[in-house]
């Protein structure tokens, strides 16, 4: 999430990223999660479906397969995400909105689902405050988060090889926010302080495969924050001895040519 002018580099998100990040980081790191929970959404039969944080669409592209009869309705707070998810899935309605401030009426959702975005919501429990006033009675929140950075094999080796390239002061976007928030008894406490209940947690362990380790790094550097905690440090994220140097560290690690990597998710479903 992003596209706010003055928030960190580590939160930052621009017109640029949608693209690339489409490109060589949904396939391997989002589509094997999404597949697994637009399975478990269609196992609570929704009739109204609210998505947050859905960046280019690769959830709601599953969910309009898994739950043809429900009306679907995407949001994002990044309107370059908006405008790349609609185009890539237009029979679902998409919205520009901020997760702490939707504009839908109370009651309006029987799920609202978000894969791998509440760690970007600056205020947590605010967020899940305002998918408790949207969802009707006995309605569900069911969302996930990347597990510890360490049992994420493409995450760690990219952390691994900024801290190499960038040794002085690496960029920690990815421990700190897609792999920092992932214990289960803050995540309780937080849906506890916007009214909602946990149900249910369950730690999920798919594979991903790449085309190469190298494609990976440009995915990051390109098509996330990354990029912009980068520039900060000096480094030009369109740098071709850049993304040499980050390719040959992941390769090191990952291996050559096509390679598939474990990763580690947990799944939170929350009662309102």
């Amino acid at each position: 999430m992003g596209g706010v002018s003055g928030v960190p580099a580590d939160r930052r998100w621009s017109s640029s990223m949608p693209e690339a990040y489409e490109r060589y980081l949904v396939p391997v790191l989002f589509r094997p999660f999404a597949v697994d929970l637009a399975g478990r959404a269609a196992a609570l039969r929704p009739r109204r479906v609210l998505e947050l944080a859905a960046g280019t669409g690769v959830l709601t592209a599953e969910l309009v397969v898994a739950l043809p009869a429900a009306e679907l309705v995407a949001t994002d707070l990044n309107e370059a995400m908006v405008g790349y998810g609609r185009q890539r899935v237009p029979t679902a309605s998409w919205r520009q909105a901020d997760a702490q401030r939707l504009p839908f009426e109370d009651g309006s959702f029987d799920l609202v689902v978000c894969q791998f975005g509440a760690m970007f919501f600056p205020d947590r429990p605010a967020a899940f405050a305002e998918a408790r006033r949207v969802l009707a009675p006995d309605g569900r929140l069911l969302f996930s988060t990347w597990g510890p950075i360490e049992e994420h094999g493409f995450d760690a080796a990219v952390q691994a090889a900024v801290a190499q390239v960038f040794h002085a002061d690496p960029p920690e976007f990815l421990r700190t926010l897609p792999h920092g928030y992932h214990d289960p008894g803050q995540v309780s406490a937080d849906l506890a302080g916007g009214g909602l209940a946990l149900e249910r947690h369950e730690t999920v362990v798919l594979d991903g495969t790449a085309e190469s380790a190298g494609a990976v790094a440009t995915g990051f550097l390109t098509g996330t924050p990354l990029r912009a905690a980068v520039a900060e440090r000096g480094g030009r994220p369109e740098d071709p001895a850049l993304h040499a140097a980050l390719a040959e560290e992941m390769t090191a690690r990952l291996g050559e040519g096509p390679v598939t990597a474990s990763m580690s998710a947990e799944l939170f479903l929350a009662r309102a």
